[in-house]
């Protein structure tokens, strides 16, 4: 099956890394289902996407919730007819505390989206993709997925979820045709990582913040590659993989 037949669906489409691999793989002629709790976000994506030539659709949606991921799904499927590939990629980032300090409420708004939106996306599209007998899911962990940070406990331990989903589901369902991986991205110059810093003085808390020993943030682009090749049938022998791409961030 080409790329021009295969149907994509990403979260946290609207900015990122996942507007960069919207776009990459619009490029690469997927269809695309475009899935953002953010409308306005979502719909400049979609914009992009069709510049590209791509057919795709914008779903809005909050990953945290079973009916909202059922129906991202569902659009998916009576549109497009299939799901070949999934980035489920909506996340969060954790305001700065030290750990006896971190609201009870915190732990429940990133715990939300980061582990339970991943679960629920993965729940319901695999699903699908074991019915097709093929499939490619690709899961946004983080480098404090494999590294606590300084600060982000509950953030390192929502994405260490994300990374023991990853490898659980892989083990499940790698006779099926379904290949299940996670990516760790860390220092990518997003939005997300951009409005930190304001955190960071609504809580009072400074981080020790490491920097990409390569010497630059990752722009988001630079991901959206690394995804695409795991996606291509050049990773067809990847699963249960957790990759790293972080500049030499862990080293």
């Amino acid at each position: 099956m080409t790329t021009q037949q295969q149907v994509a669906v990403i979260t946290g489409a609207g900015s990122g890394m996942g507007r960069a691999t919207s776009i990459k793989l619009a490029e690469l002629g997927y269809r695309l289902v475009l899935v953002d709790f953010n409308e306005q976000f979502g719909e400049e994506t979609l914009a992009l996407v069709k510049e590209k030539g791509a057919e795709a659709i914008f779903v809005k949606a909050n990953v945290a919730e079973s009916a909202d991921v059922q129906n991202y799904v569902n659009q998916a499927v009576e549109t497009f007819g299939r799901i070949d590939v999934f980035f489920n990629n909506a996340g969060i980032i954790q305001k700065p505390y030290l750990f006896a300090d971190i609201p009870d409420s915190e732990f429940d708004r990133i715990f939300a989206v980061n582990t339970k939106g991943v679960f629920l996306g993965m729940k319901y599209v695999i699903k699908v993709m074991e019915k097709q007998g093929s499939g490619v899911i690709i899961n946004t962990a983080s480098t404090a997925g494999v590294k606590p940070e300084h600060s982000l406990g509950v953030y390192s331990a929502s994405k260490h979820a994300v990374v023991s989903l990853t490898k659980s589901a892989a083990m499940e369902y790698a006779k099926t045709g379904v290949r299940i991986n996670a990516i760790c991205p860390g220092g990518v110059a997003t939005n997300l990582v951009a409005g930190f810093e304001q955190t960071i003085k609504e809580t009072g808390n400074v981080p020790e913040i490491q920097f990409p020993r390569i010497g630059y943030m990752a722009d988001p682009n630079q991901i959206a590659s690394v995804v695409a090749f795991m996606a291509s049938p050049g990773a067809s022998y990847m699963t249960g993989s957790i990759v790293v791409v972080d500049g030499g961030l862990t080293l």
